[in-house]
């Protein structure tokens, strides 16, 4: 009887149970993260795992292969940093998150990068890709070659932006080879994926990875990503004493879950000198992905759930005696004690005094206080007058791309939400003149367009 009593009850965070007269306090529910890897960048020894070679789905941690190979091009001359990458009917059909420039609208290399690993914008995404290889389904002949030859052997792309498509799947490992690789291979790369934001004219567009980036001592990345058969991922990197600890965390319920977790699981890191194996020689059969809807059977933990699993109050940090340096697109906080005589985490209340969460300090509780100050790059659209734009069959292509037998992406449920529309209906039927649904910039909303100096670096 008690058996099927209790086996009613249901997980309520935070709550107050009343039962023949006993109050019984209910513990904060527990999300799972669904798998995570945790590598030392240098020599890649595994510090840390669960299911690392399960298949999941990427989302948006695609793009970081989308970077990779744009950033091979460049180092093979078959594009430049100023090369042109032009808004098409084809890049302007992605749902959000994108930017929405009208069809036509012209950007460099270094401006596309920027954006698809700042604020991920899909649309640019596949634009980039067209740029690089004439079309999109030759970049993900080319997205799928490098992670057969980076040893990603459970990975398959079929996009260059990670919206949802059950047959692109990778797995932790993979993802952690991939980061690896973009760091080794691109040390330029770094340069990218480590700022909290991007300012595009008067927008400001922030990173889903800021906190993470202005709070985690040594914080230099990578990317975040989310759809609903995923859960909120991140590929997450920190640099402290001139080690770099990289964390691959997906399946998690909420994104302070994510940044909560990865900075512990990055603080673990660093405490381990080598792992038993190496991240190249991990193997066997992990497990299919997640089941459609992953993201409403895997509960959010809510400010009780998250404070009770990384609360750092009471706790000696070593968040804060790591000294804050400087980096370029933040501003360290004036005022902020890094010194090695800090010994917990600025504690008191989690609420504000009209009794709602002040989430704030439930952030500087598990993951830190913030070091730097909020301060986005700037990005523009236009390209300098000696662009040229790589094509398949253009001067800065070596060779067309065999692009036989990629399977192209299926139309997203999104385009089609209002009707039987086919996707090539939805293409044909785009104003040439205007934003699509749900894009940033909007018709009419008076944008000035400033054009980038000759070099974007500068």
């Amino acid at each position: 009887m008690f058996a099927n009593l209790f086996g009613r009850l249901q997980r309520v965070s935070g709550a107050l149970i009343v039962m023949s007269g006993c109050m019984i306090l209910a513990a904060p529910a527990k999300a799972e993260i669904g798998t995570y890897i945790v590598v030392d960048a240098a020599s890649g020894d595994v510090l840390d795992q669960k299911d690392a070679t399960r298949k999941w789905y990427p989302a948006s941690l695609t793009k970081m292969m989308t970077a990779y190979v744009t950033f091979k091009a460049i180092k093979e001359g078959r594009a430049s940093l100023t090369s042109t990458v032009v808004q098409s009917k084809n890049s302007l059909a992605e749902p959000p998150s994108k930017m929405g420039f009208k069809v036509g609208t012209k950007l460099t290399v270094d401006a596309a990068l920027k954006i698809i690993l700042i604020k991920s914008a899909n649309d640019v995404a596949v634009a980039l890709g067209e740029a690089i290889a004439g079309s999109e389904a030759g970049f993900i002949a080319m997205m799928n070659a490098e992670a057969q030859r980076l040893g990603m052997h459970d990975t398959v792309f079929v996009n260059p932006h990670g919206l949802p498509d059950n047959r692109q799947v990778s797995t932790a490992r993979d993802m952690a080879i991939l980061a690896m690789a973009l760091r080794s291979d691109f040390p330029q790369a770094r340069n990218y994926y480590k700022h909290p934001g991007i300012k595009f004219g008067k927008k400001a567009l922030r990173s889903a990875n800021r906190e993470f980036l202005l709070r985690v001592p040594g914080a230099d990345g990578m990317k975040t990503g989310y759809i609903c058969n995923s859960g909120y991922n991140v590929a997450a990197s920190a640099t402290r004493r001139g080690r770099t600890i990289i964390a691959i965390v997906l399946g998690a319920a909420s994104g302070l879950e994510r940044i909560s977790f990865t900075r512990e699981a990055i603080d673990k890191g660093f405490k381990k000198r080598s792992g038993s194996t190496k991240v190249s020689a991990l193997r066997g059969k992990g497990g299919r992905p997640p089941a459609d809807r992953y993201c409403k059977r895997n509960p959010k933990p809510g400010a009780d759930g998250i404070m009770a699993r990384y609360d750092m109050k009471g706790k000696k940090s070593t968040l804060l005696s790591f000294g804050a340096a400087r980096r370029e697109g933040s501003v360290i906080i004036p005022g902020l004690r890094t010194s090695s005589s800090d010994k917990e985490i600025p504690g008191g209340s989690i609420k504000l005094p009209n009794g709602k969460i002040d989430w704030g300090k439930v952030m500087d509780r598990t993951i830190g206080p913030r070091r730097f100050a909020y301060a986005p790059i700037v990005v523009t659209t236009g390209v300098p007058n000696n662009s040229k734009r790589p094509t398949a069959a253009g001067n800065l292509m070596a060779a067309p791309v065999v692009a036989a037998d990629v399977p192209l992406p299926r139309a997203n449920p999104v385009r089609v939400a209002d009707g039987p529309k086919t996707e090539n209906f939805l293409k044909d039927n785009i104003a040439t003149d205007s934003p699509a649904p749900g894009s940033l910039f909007r018709k009419g909303a008076g944008f000035a367009i400033p054009v980038p100096s000759p070099n974007p670096d500068n």
